[in-house]
């Protein structure tokens, strides 16, 4: 298999782990970069045109409550993980932890 289809394989399969990511980074206030800083510490890399538009979508779902702050002389936008957010990080663990056993026990058969 070709070096550029593995590639774009390997993007699809981080897409939806993505989500969780920002999700679960988002317990304590975040802005854009600070969020990106965190994702890269814990090795999930994401580009800047990847996550503006992700924690938007995530704003608009109201699964993230934002807020203008003034910080440093700057005004951020902070991002905080909602009641709604909540709720659905807990359902979408609980569904990441299931099916993550139910692929180790298939990847154990390869």
């Amino acid at each position: 298999m070709s070096e550029t289809r593995t590639n774009k394989l390997r993007l699809e399969l981080r897409r939806g782990v993505l989500i969780l990511s920002v999700l679960a980074s988002s317990k304590e206030p975040q802005y854009g970069y600070s969020l990106r800083k965190h994702l890269s510490e814990a090795g999930i890399e994401i580009d800047e045109g990847t996550l503006y538009p992700l924690i938007r979508r995530l704003a608009e779902q109201e699964l993230l409550d934002s807020e203008w702050k003034n910080t440093d002389g700057r005004e951020r936008r902070y991002y905080l993980l909602s009641e709604k957010g909540h709720q659905v990080l807990e359902q979408l663990t609980e569904d990441w932890q299931q099916l993550n056993q139910s692929i180790s026990a298939l990847l154990e058969k390869v």
